[in-house]
């Protein structure tokens, strides 16, 4: 399991490019029959993936519990967040069967002990997206099919970010501990996300990109917003936004991303707007 340790802005100011996509960027997420994990001490969330071809996958794969987080499994005292973007699958949780197709949810709690993946199709394997963050209660599992999700429309096309936020683990759709996931679509012709841009002190936030053309790249912009920095990101890689960072982009072509938020609230208003004409 890759460590990625906390990063203050003193630090992040004189960081080059290599250190910061060292620091912040997620990268192959989705290896056939393996569990990719990177630990954040950003508010300790876990990033992960699964893609299961030919075979079960279990979740404990690749994670030694008590190594790692010092429990005897996993979800001991985590809670964990899935959002399938690949083919249609199967994730079995202490016995209990969800088929998870296409841009389907899961919500599984503190307290699940086994959990595994399956594709139907290994031609067209499934794709579990996942975060994790610490938990000090046990709410019901929850699958979220993607037309029971909280539809938000934004953005305009003057604006050039007419998009829908499809909100999965959230207040209004789920109770949680801290976790909270959604995926955003951009429309045709659009291009930026989350503008003008914002912080919020009480969650750190993590941005996966996806369905970005191989030919393409989204421009991913954070630091503080007197001292702002990018990374370039590909198709299905993340970037790890601390609380006190601006987290927004813009692609050379139209995708769709997943957010994952996690800190003291679950309050998706609860943020600090930053005027576009004061971004430096």
């Amino acid at each position: 399991m890759d460590i990625r340790y906390s990063t203050g802005k003193e630090p992040f100011s004189r960081m080059n490019t290599q250190e910061l996509r060292k620091e912040f960027l997620i990268q192959n997420i989705f290896v056939a029959n393996d569990v990719s994990a990177v630990y954040s001490h950003v508010d300790r969330i876990v990033t992960m993936g699964v893609m299961p071809v030919g075979q079960v996958v279990s979740l404990s794969k690749n994670i030694d519990p008590m190594k790692d987080f010092g429990v005897n499994y996993f979800l001991e005292r985590r809670e964990l967040g899935i959002i399938n973007i690949g083919g249609d699958g199967v994730v079995v949780a202490d016995g209990t069967t969800y088929d998870i197709v296409h841009f389907d949810g899961l919500y599984l709690p503190k307290g699940t002990k086994e959990v595994t993946f399956a594709s139907k199709d290994a031609k067209n394997p499934s794709k579990f997206y996942m975060n994790s963050t610490p938990a000090h209660q046990a709410f019901p599992a929850k699958q979220i099919v993607f037309a029971e999700a909280k539809h938000v429309q934004a953005g305009s096309t003057e604006g050039s970010n007419k998009r829908t936020i499809n909100q999965y683990i959230h207040p209004d759709v789920l109770d949680t501990c801290q976790l909270s996931m959604g995926l955003t679509q951009l429309e045709e012709g659009s291009i930026w996300n989350t503008m003008p841009a914002h912080t919020h002190e009480r969650r750190m936030e993590v941005y996966f990109y996806f369905e970005v053309p191989s030919d393409q790249t989204v421009f991913h912009f954070m630091g503080e917003p007197s001292e702002t920095r990018h990374i370039l990101v590909h198709n299905e890689e993340a970037v790890i936004n601390p609380s006190w960072s601006i987290h927004c982009g813009a692609g050379t072509n139209n995708y769709t991303f997943i957010w994952s938020m996690c800190g003291e609230n679950r309050t998706y208003t609860d943020m600090d707007g930053i005027k576009t004409e004061d971004l430096l």
